[in-house]
């Protein structure tokens, strides 16, 4: 499974996104697979990538948490859930985003 990290330089927010995929995929039993963090840092790294804010977790080059219509930008991103918002997505959602991708996939 191809699962990438895409950051701002210096995003404060990294790692604890990292730490957060790094559980959820432990949790789902995927405790070999890795990924890899890419820094964003030009506007025009970020239209190339469909890159809303960051940080932003791709599986499968597909961002499962995508909001319509955001535009591409270097930026922070906000998440929005049941219980308010954050930095970064909640271990529950992460969870539920890895294992939707695994049941499609079969990895």
């Amino acid at each position: 499974m191809d699962i990438e990290l895409l950051v701002v330089p210096d995003c404060p927010n990294e790692p604890v996104a990292a730490a957060m995929l790094r559980t959820a995929l432990d949790d789902v039993g995927l405790t070999s697979t890795t990924f890899r963090t890419t820094v964003i840092d030009t506007q025009q790294g970020a239209e190339q990538r469909g890159f809303t804010g960051s940080p932003t977790i791709l599986i499968g080059g597909l961002d499962p948490f995508i909001e319509p219509g955001r535009a591409p930008a270097l930026a922070c991103r906000i998440y929005r859930s049941d219980t308010g918002t954050a930095g970064v997505p909640s271990l529950v959602e992460l969870r539920q985003v890895i294992k939707r991708a695994v049941d499609r996939t079969g990895n």
